[in-house]
């Protein structure tokens, strides 16, 4: 959409790029599916580079080594996903000000959320390099794939400030409603991220550190073209090196909406990991198995998250611009289209489980528990969804407490003990995977309380910063 404001402050004149979207006017249907379809292309490709690592991995190095990628991916995740929860709520805060048309706050947050991130990167690059080989044994792992496990996590943390800043500058540009660059920046990252798999392990054989390398090395390019991109003068969201300090109001109202958000997904991931130290008990082709559906389930997953950060962005915007019925409109149509899409994936996965894990590993066990899962868990996708598309409404609205307490409660705490319970009962895999449509269930129908019941689009802070 072409289209320019004026915002005049402190005697200099910024201009609003053509690469924004002003989500407060219009149909709210249309420019949340134009704003989630570029996202979704966006998670595609990401998705395309994550699973191209486990895919050439177990295609070219065999089941051990793809045990070895696989046996801890929900380490990553749980240790990233606090600093990427943050990120989503600066997110929050910038939109709230963009859709505002406070330019001055908007390069307040954004200046801040780049040096949280920069900060937060070299914690995590040390934290993980040093304490991999600890937590791999925390979690079960298989002795067998342990050396390569260590080898290809420690490999992966090196470059570990790439993936986190990469995350926090495509989340500014989402934030004020830019959606396709970051597509195009993964797009090219995606096509590299495959041909250095290739190049590496297929050609060179190299060991499974060297998927770890390509990543970060795209990972790197995305991220490099996303600064470039954001540094362009004369816009509401250049980031200029001088500018590069912590607002303490930002920094307040990133903390307020991006903590909650954090800690929702470190639970996640704790009891994600509660998970996998268990499947890891059942061996290496229960691991390989794990972590081949995770990656499937992950390309399910994408077109709902696109409408979830679509959802959020969409809410804050307009909450910010004090159009309170606008934005219930378009949460109610986000809400409704995820879960729809979630079924209809669902569905797929279930009948077609058998042919999608032989696409990873053939071999027949593998093939056997990640079946047994997709039969459990696939026909549930709408319950997941509905979870996770009012968790971005409560996000947008400011009032990100109420998903962190809801995931702490149900999908950290309930969900570990019932683990604990039934392994304890019954020591059968079935029932660990059973734990994730029980709580996706129990948690869907609270958030439709809350979201009937609250009046979640008032008590908004549209303050300056």
């Amino acid at each position: 959409m072409l289209q320019y404001f004026l915002i005049m402050k402190k005697d200099i004149t910024v201009k609003k790029a053509d690469d924004t979207l002003d989500m407060t006017s219009g149909s709210p249907a249309r420019i949340i599916i134009r704003f989630a379809l570029p996202i979704f292309l966006s998670q595609v490709f990401q998705q395309l580079y994550n699973t191209a690592d486990t895919f050439i991995v177990g295609r070219f190095l065999g089941t051990e080594a793809l045990a070895a990628v696989s046996s801890s991916g929900n380490l990553i995740f749980m240790l990233i996903s606090f600093v990427m929860g943050a990120s989503m709520g600066a997110g929050v805060v910038i939109s709230r000000f963009f859709g505002a048309g406070d330019q001055d706050s908007v390069s307040k947050a954004i200046h801040t959320n780049v040096m949280v991130g920069l900060l937060s990167s070299v914690f995590m690059t040390a934290f993980g390099v040093l304490l991999t080989p600890t937590f791999l044994r925390w979690m079960n792992v298989d002795a067998a794939v342990m050396p390569q496990a260590v080898e290809y996590f420690r490999y992966y943390f090196w470059g570990i400030s790439t993936i986190i800043m990469y995350n926090v500058l495509k989340g500014i540009m989402n934030a004020i409603g830019d959606s396709k660059r970051p597509l195009y920046y993964l797009i090219v990252s995606s096509l590299l991220n495959i041909g250095l798999d290739c190049l590496f392990i297929g050609l060179f054989r190299w060991g499974v550190w060297a998927a770890a390398v390509a990543t970060v090395i795209s990972q790197l390019t995305s991220c490099i073209l996303c600064l470039v991109h954001l540094m362009q003068k004369g816009h509401i969201y250049t980031i200029e090196p001088k500018k590069l300090r912590i607002h303490k109001r930002a920094l307040i109202l990133m903390v307020r909406y991006g903590l909650p958000s954090g800690i929702q997904n470190s639970v996640i991931g704790f009891a994600n990991v509660i998970v996998q130290s268990q499947i890891n008990t059942f061996g290496m082709m229960a691991m390989a198995a794990f972590g081949t559906y995770a990656k499937i389930e992950g390309f399910a997953f994408l077109p709902i998250m696109s409408f979830t950060m679509a959802i959020t962005t969409f809410v804050s915007q307009n909450l910010g611009a004090g159009k309170k019925d606008r934005a219930k409109k378009g949460a109610t149509f986000g809400i409704l289209s995820a879960v729809a899409i979630a079924e209809l994936i669902g569905v797929l996965i279930f009948f077609l489980a058998p042919v999608l894990i032989g696409l990873f590993d053939s071999t027949p066990e593998v093939v056997a528990f990640g079946t047994t899962q997709a039969h459990i868990e696939a026909l549930f996708y709408g319950m997941l969804a509905f979870a996770h598309a009012v968790a971005s409404v409560c996000r947008g609205a400011g009032k990100a407490f109420v998903p962190m307490t809801i995931m702490l409660a149900i999908w950290c705490v309930f969900r570990i003990a019932y683990i604990y319970a039934v392994m304890y009962l019954f020591g059968r895999i079935d029932f660990i995977y059973s734990a994730y449509p029980l709580t996706w269930g129990i948690s869907g129908v609270i958030y439709l309380i809350y979201y009937l019941k609250s009046d979640w689009a008032n008590g908004f802070d549209s303050r300056p910063v």
